[in-house]
């Protein structure tokens, strides 16, 4: 982590770039929509109840971006 902050890394994700593999792949269009949950630098974390209950704004925005993107 102290590498990564040299660097100026503010999150890390790892299933996007499968997502987006595999989308071109198949020819297919993907969208990637990412919540903060923990902070490698601090160690300050979400606890599971928390992701279940507070990310309610993010799912609707991918919820109604998945329903834009099928609509285009």
């Amino acid at each position: 982590p102290d590498q990564w902050k040299k660097m100026g890394v503010l999150a890390i994700e790892m299933e996007a770039a499968g997502l987006y593999m595999n989308a071109a792949r198949y020819g297919k269009r993907a969208l990637c929509i990412c919540t903060i949950s923990d902070h490698v630098l601090t160690g300050e974390e979400t606890t599971s109840e928390e992701r279940q209950t507070a990310f309610t704004t993010m799912m609707k925005v991918a919820l109604d971006t998945a329903v834009a993107m099928e609509n285009k």
